[in-house]
């Protein structure tokens, strides 16, 4: 462990995050000064991070450009019946257009409710002695219970809306969501740290694809399933290597797999493995 320690400090402290930022949703927020602008922004961009970054940067863009300068205080004054025409035709996968004006209009009626994205969830957070799961849970479940009628004109919520809302209590990684949390909550690199209060420990690692495959490499996680429990696995091996900030590498590793460097098709005697950065820690294994 000690090994892999040394392996990924120096990864981490060589890494140039500002050169990926623009291949990461993280881009969305970062064009904002206004701490609310960056909240919601980030938000909203994190709810659409699933599939190829290419595909869901353009919907997000579609997104984003209806707002005008401030997001926030788009959202604050949101209307479906008046607002909802703006975003027309705009879909993804899962997502039909309903479904979007639907999310737009819950992020409405939170910050009506609560003032920001950030009370809202600190509403649901007590002091963890494990994790942020639960506070999530609760979070999710509230913007499950925002009544959806002004858009679907009944109470219902469809599969693509829920798909927006995953729940770590039935299994879900919750990696968009746990994507979030670590923009909001990490003050380091390209990280924001505008919220207060909950520390950097108490974070869950997004879990992807390539998290998990990179992981299970190098030892974090022999699970099988994408799931919460691996998602806390992860974390928990990566804990042992910063107690304090154990995402600290996560962007690193995860864009090692998005650029292609770390590539599956390759195979364990592919060129890419044998170029690996993290070989020496594996010849130890």
């Amino acid at each position: 462990m000690a090994r892999l320690k040394q392996i990924l400090d120096r990864f981490y402290s060589e890494y140039d995050f500002r050169d990926r930022i623009l291949h990461d949703p993280i881009e969305f927020p970062h064009r904002y000064k206004r701490v609310e602008d960056i909240e919601v922004t980030s938000f909203l961009a994190s709810c659409f991070a699933y599939g190829r970054v290419d595909l869901f940067r353009q919907v997000i863009e579609k997104i984003i450009e209806k707002m005008g300068c401030s997001p926030y205080e788009f959202l604050s004054g949101f209307r479906p019946k008046r607002h909802g025409k703006l975003f027309s035709g705009i879909r993804y996968r899962f997502n039909r257009n309903e479904d979007i004006v639907c999310l737009l209009n819950s992020i409405c009626h939170l910050l009506k409710r609560y003032g920001s994205v950030e009370q809202a969830f600190k509403s649901f957070y007590e002091d963890e002695h494990n994790n942020t799961g639960n506070a999530l849970t609760g979070f999710v479940d509230y913007l499950l219970s925002i009544d959806t009628r002004e858009v679907y004109g009944r109470n219902i919520r469809p599969d693509g809306l829920v798909q927006f809302f995953p729940f770590p209590v039935k299994g879900s990684a919750c990696k968009r969501m746990n994507l979030f949390l670590r923009w909001m909550i990490r003050d380091r690199d390209i990280d924001f740290g505008i919220w207060k209060g909950i520390p950097k420990s108490k974070l869950i690692i997004p879990l992807d694809t390539h998290i998990a495959r990179i992981s299970r490499c190098l030892g974090f996680t022999f699970r099988r399933s994408d799931d919460w429990k691996t998602a806390v696995e992860i974390t928990d091996s990566l804990k042992k290597l910063d107690p304090e900030d154990p995402l600290k590498y996560d962007f690193a590793i995860c864009h090692y797999g998005i650029t292609g460097l770390c590539n599956p098709k390759t195979g364990i005697k592919g060129d890419n493995c044998k170029r690996c950065i993290f070989k020496p820690h594996l010849s130890d294994r």
